[in-house]
């Protein structure tokens, strides 16, 4: 009797142990699949997300020659700076094709540069020494000589860069970026006076 009454408590402690296993793994299960959400989450958040490269002048615009005669009124100018491509805030490349920076004095074009194409590794920024000549012969009807008159002539530098991003050499994502950059240069001084890019 004693014999049949251990086989049902060991039969019982079999089937106890058999769902303490069950329930431990479904623990582990879910920690599992908690993890993986945090993991893909965290992932769609930071590293997939695809953010838009900048794309600016270089700060350090050195002018190598600045004529001006605001009685003409007219211009002639060269001065060298860096074209910066920033794919700092991507987890992947950014090819891009090439392009064209023009100049202008109140949509007036007064110089272009032309962009080869090229690739920003990812969470980097890509700097171009470029040289630029500028001159005022296609400007008509506009307050250039009093501008010049005054010591500071503004110019605008503009431009668009169509790429791809690629991320993980899986997700390629088409991105477009602008330079809008408004440029102040002291007639006077023949420097740079001041820059602002958007």
């Amino acid at each position: 009797m004693a014999w049949k009454t251990n086989d049902a408590e060991s039969l019982q402690s079999s089937d106890e142990l058999k769902r303490q296993k069950k329930i431990k793994m479904a623990i582990y299960i879910t920690i599992f699949v908690v993890f993986q959400i945090i993991v893909i989450t965290t992932m769609s958040l930071t590293v997939m997300k695809v953010k838009t490269p900048k794309f600016r002048l270089g700060s350090n615009i050195n002018v190598q020659s600045f004529e001006s005669v605001p009685a003409t009124p007219s211009f002639d100018m060269k001065f060298t700076t860096q074209i910066r491509i920033k794919n700092s805030a991507n987890w992947g490349s950014y090819k891009f094709n090439a392009a064209n920076v023009t100049f202008q004095y109140q949509g007036a074009t007064v110089g272009v540069i032309n962009i080869a194409k090229g690739k920003a590794g990812w969470l980097s920024t890509i700097k171009r020494n470029v040289e630029v000549s500028l001159n005022s012969s296609e400007i008509t009807g506009s307050n250039l000589g009093s501008e010049l008159s005054r010591g500071v002539l503004t110019l605008n530098s503009v431009g668009r860069l169509n790429g791809k991003v690629a991320i993980m050499f899986i997700m390629k994502k088409k991105k477009a970026t602008n330079m809008n950059c408004t440029i102040a240069f002291d007639v006077a001084a023949k420097t740079l006076k001041s820059l602002q890019c958007k």
